[in-house]
């Protein structure tokens, strides 16, 4: 069976963490391959580390990588996937919006594809509670200027559930840039330069309060890098980041 490395990206997530680090660990001894979790403390204020650590300290497979200061999504991202060694490895988000149960959608196509992301807008998805109406136009909106230029068919750029066959995973992020929320369409697009197969997945999807987005703030800067990583072209994508 495969070996499954879950990265949980973590910016002052006291509060969620207790709860969601005692849901994976019920989820995944539960099932029949091996796993491991990297929590990813995005230079957090609060008491994110220590929460980790000390659930590590009874629990092996959960392991912590902290730093500072703050560096964004993408950067804690790109960290624990660079440090997973998984056969197999799954990014997903502290406040579980997808529950963990949706990993079980994803694993049959790794199958036949080297990537397969859970994609909220599709037929059989169940959103169980939806964004305000305001966050949930504004992702209809930027999900249509992503498609157009960046990753034409994909619907769904930036759903927090990801997973990515190791060598893959290591791959494109080696090559990812983008410290941000842009991260998401970023390394899609790398993917799709470099010939990868992205299945979309539908799931189920429940929002959850306390989103670190700040629409006003994140909108503006992922449009940027938008434009920015569409301007480079595929040759100044595809080369490696220097660090």
């Amino acid at each position: 069976m495969p070996h499954l490395s879950v990265v949980v990206p973590a910016y002052n997530e006291e509060q969620r963490l207790p709860r969601t680090l005692a849901r994976l660990h019920e989820y995944y001894e539960a099932q029949d391959y091996e796993y491991d979790v990297i929590v990813v403390s995005d230079g957090s204020k609060d008491r994110t580390a220590q929460i980790v650590n000390d659930f590590a300290k009874d629990h092996p497979r959960f392991r912590m990588i902290d730093y500072s200061p703050n560096r964004g999504k993408g950067f804690a991202v790109r960290t624990g996937i660079m440090a997973a060694t998984g056969e197999y490895i799954l990014f997903c988000d502290a406040d579980l919006a997808t529950p963990q149960e949706e990993t079980e959608k994803l694993l049959p196509h790794m199958k036949a594809a080297e990537i397969a992301i859970g994609s909220r807008p599709l037929r059989e998805s169940q959103l169980e509670k939806h964004q305000p109406l305001y966050r949930e136009m504004f992702s209809r909106m930027s999900n249509k200027l992503i498609q157009l230029l960046a990753v034409r068919g994909i619907k769904d750029t930036q759903c927090g559930f990801k997973m990515f066959h190791r060598n893959v995973a290591h791959d494109i992020f080696s090559r990812c840039k983008l410290n941000e929320f842009g991260f998401d369409f970023e390394c899609l697009m790398i993917a799709r330069d470099l010939g990868y197969r992205i299945d979309e997945v539908p799931i189920r999807w429940l929002d959850q309060e306390g989103s670190k987005v700040v629409l006003m703030r994140d909108g503006p800067r992922a449009l940027r890098d938008l434009v920015k990583i569409r301007m480079a072209g595929k040759k100044r994508r595809l080369s490696k980041r220097e660090d």
